[in-house]
């Protein structure tokens, strides 16, 4: 009876010994190919693996550093639950086969604001790629064109972004939550919809149900409009106008109209914030919002919102006339030629922010002409260590950063 107590307990052991070591590796394959489909857009650094026997996988000091971003998005912990270690091994090994029920949790999310970590907080130029101006415009200068930034949110007192992230799916829906600590929260409740992985690549399929969108500002729409108004120079109800007449204007270009009943719930929400739910068709053109037409004698649906618990009517788009929009006399010519998101080139860098491209190829020009091209390993204040192939395996050339002339990066074009 010992002998037989002390084999169940040996395979116990080995059986808990070889389901971690399991786990630890397909979730170190997984990431690796994470790494590689992601390697146009960011790094992502999967820190240490841990693992619990009732299916779950947890992530510590993970991080994602975003080409787009001069600083890293922390993640504490992040765990992936899948409520059996049999469906959390078969997820891990055929990412495709995802369990139809699991819940991710992100804790510790933190984003350090930098003054110029974003062109723009809320479009890159004040136009789409089609040339449209931008709807949502929320300008903090005497000038209208010069947008709300990073470097005004810093301004305000707002050094960092932090908060927890979670994501639940379910047979019939999927639902996810993101709660910042002082900025608002968001809350996403899909019916029918579902996550899937096909070919590397996350896309979500969606039923006949619409996406229900709450968004709560806690707060900062008010520290926004007394900033953004002090810094142009007026009142906060004149700063709310500007605000809904780019939204007016960025419709008519689109051969749109707002209704009254938009007009003064965008005016009411940029004043006072608040909690707003919204219905959303992301297959849909305009996201679902209702586009009547101007002669159907004032009849047709409405967009179903809702403001601080109260539902909000006659709020919908009318079929207009395209308005071209003149280009102001005092625009700005970009000063550098436009980049091609379609390809692939050696882009210049600074210096400075050469951290954010570790892992990516570079090309280095060095005082004396000569050009160093390979794998990015490590930049520190005094020099950069690129890696190159050479028969076979990587040898890295350290170089004094005060002997560097220029530094490139090969990467996609930013959209601008």
């Amino acid at each position: 009876m010992k002998r037989l107590l002390a084999t169940l307990v040996v395979l116990v052991l080995i059986g808990f010994a070889a389901f971690k070591a399991s786990v630890w590796w397909l979730a170190d394959q997984r990431m690796a190919e994470a790494r590689q489909a992601l390697e146009s857009y960011g790094v992502p650094h999967r820190g240490s693996i841990s693992s619990g026997i009732e299916g779950r996988l947890v992530l510590n000091n993970a991080s994602w550093q975003d080409f787009e971003l001069t600083q890293p998005l922390d993640i504490a912990r992040a765990e992936f639950d899948t409520g059996s270690p049999v469906d959390l091994l078969s997820a891990l090994a055929d990412p495709t086969s995802l369990p139809a029920q699991w819940t991710l949790r992100l804790d510790g999310l933190g984003l350090t604001l930098d003054p110029t970590m974003l062109r723009n907080w809320v479009t890159a130029e004040g136009v789409n790629s089609e040339g449209d101006p931008a709807l949502f415009v929320l300008s903090c200068a005497p000038d209208p064109r010069q947008q709300l930034g990073s470097g005004d949110l810093i301004r305000m007192g707002i050094t960092a972004l932090a908060g927890d992230g979670f994501v639940r799916q379910t047979q019939g829906n999927l639902h996810a939550e993101l709660n910042t600590i002082s900025t608002g929260s968001l809350e996403l409740d899909w019916p029918e919809a579902r996550i899937r992985v096909q070919d590397s690549e996350l896309s979500v399929l969606d039923g006949d149900e619409p996406m229900r969108l709450t968004l709560r500002d806690g707060g900062l729409m008010r520290r926004i409009a007394a900033y953004c108004a002090r810094e142009a120079g007026i009142e906060t109800g004149e700063w709310a106008g500007r605000a809904v007449a780019a939204l007016v204007a960025g419709l008519e270009a689109r051969g749109l109209a707002a209704s009254d009943q938009l007009k003064a719930l965008y005016r009411q929400w940029l004043l006072e914030g608040g909690e707003l739910t919204v219905n959303l068709q992301p297959d849909q053109p305009m996201l679902g919002v209702p586009v009547r037409v101007d002669d159907n004698g004032g009849q047709g649906p409405s967009w179903q919102v809702r403001y601080n618990g109260a539902g909000v009517p006659d709020v919908f788009l009318t079929e207009a006339e395209p308005v071209v929009q003149e280009t102001p006399e005092v625009a700005v010519e970009p000063v550098v030629p436009r980049e091609d998101p379609e390809t692939e080139s050696w882009y210049p860098a600074e210096l400075e922010s050469a951290e954010q491209w570790i892992d990516r190829q570079v090309r280095v020009t060095l005082s004396n002409d000569n050009v160093v091209e390979g794998r990015l390993v490590s930049v520190s204040e005094r020099e950069l260590e690129v890696a190159r192939v050479v028969a076979g395996g990587e040898v890295a050339y350290p170089m004094l950063t005060r002997a560097i002339v220029n530094f490139e990066v090969w990467r996609r074009g930013r959209a601008q």
